[in-house]
């Protein structure tokens, strides 16, 4: 699949994309894969590559741009070793919902500007913490967003006024959220309390628990799972298929 390297204007500067195309002319719907804690890297490319072969123009952001120079995680022991732990908290507390919103429609305008892109309103997908950014990018931007997806998503259900199950009534996309299971971060109560909120404001979702572990569907992440994998492929093969046109 055809793959550039870019950047993005963004009210804050300027951040780097990668998108990834189909073969052929297009144009095609387009997609914002937010990565995970670890952030933008090789992983993403191929992810957003293989999502690309199901006929979508896919960007995959550097949501970490605001700190220039950032050195990449090393996801085998990023957990495990406390200053890198550490380190990786720091840099997820500058990713807050307002940048998630405000580089949101930076993206969602460069997709909107490139001919190989078609439509104005667009899926969003995630993992960890980028499943948590899609959803909240639903519902701070609802008018440009057609179907949202998370995967091993942290955060989905909290006391902050930007949790997306408290936004759920602004949500216009369909949405999908597969967490994991014995997932302090995404519990089987937060599941069914943000369903509890997403069907009482009427909007189209799936909620559901994989029996696999957070991190399932990234293929650099210890917990990766490849049936979970699988299953997560398949889900935004039929959600996006739906959703975008």
């Amino acid at each position: 699949m055809p793959t550039i390297t870019d950047t993005v204007t963004t009210p804050d500067g300027a951040c780097t994309i990668t998108l990834a195309t189909p073969e052929g002319d297009g144009p095609w719907p387009g997609v914002v894969m937010y990565p995970d804690a670890g952030g933008a890297r090789d992983t993403f490319t191929q992810m957003a590559t293989q999502l690309a072969e199901y006929g979508y123009a896919v960007l995959v952001p550097d949501v970490y741009y605001r700190n220039p120079g950032w050195e990449p995680f090393d996801m085998a022991n990023v957990f495990t070793v406390p200053e890198e732990r550490a380190r990786l908290f720091t840099m997820i507390s500058t990713v807050t919902p307002d940048h998630m919103a405000s580089d949101a429609n930076a993206f969602f305008d460069y997709l909107q500007a490139r001919p190989e892109v078609s439509g104005t309103k667009f899926g969003t997908t995630g993992y960890c913490m980028g499943g948590r950014t899609s959803l909240i990018v639903a519902g701070r931007v609802p008018d440009r967003v057609a179907a949202a997806m998370s995967f091993h998503g942290g955060g989905l259900v909290t006391d902050d006024p930007s949790s997306p199950h408290l936004q759920a009534d602004r949500i216009q996309a369909a949405v999908y959220v597969g967490g994991a299971e014995n997932d302090g971060s995404f519990t089987a109560e937060n599941a069914e309390t943000l369903e509890k909120a997403l069907a009482a404001a009427g909007v189209e979702h799936t909620v559901e628990i994989y029996p696999a572990g957070h991190g399932f569907a990234v293929p650099d992440n210890a917990p990766y799972d490849a049936a979970a994998a699988r299953r997560h492929w398949a889900a935004m093969k039929d959600v996006f298929g739906a959703h975008l046109s």
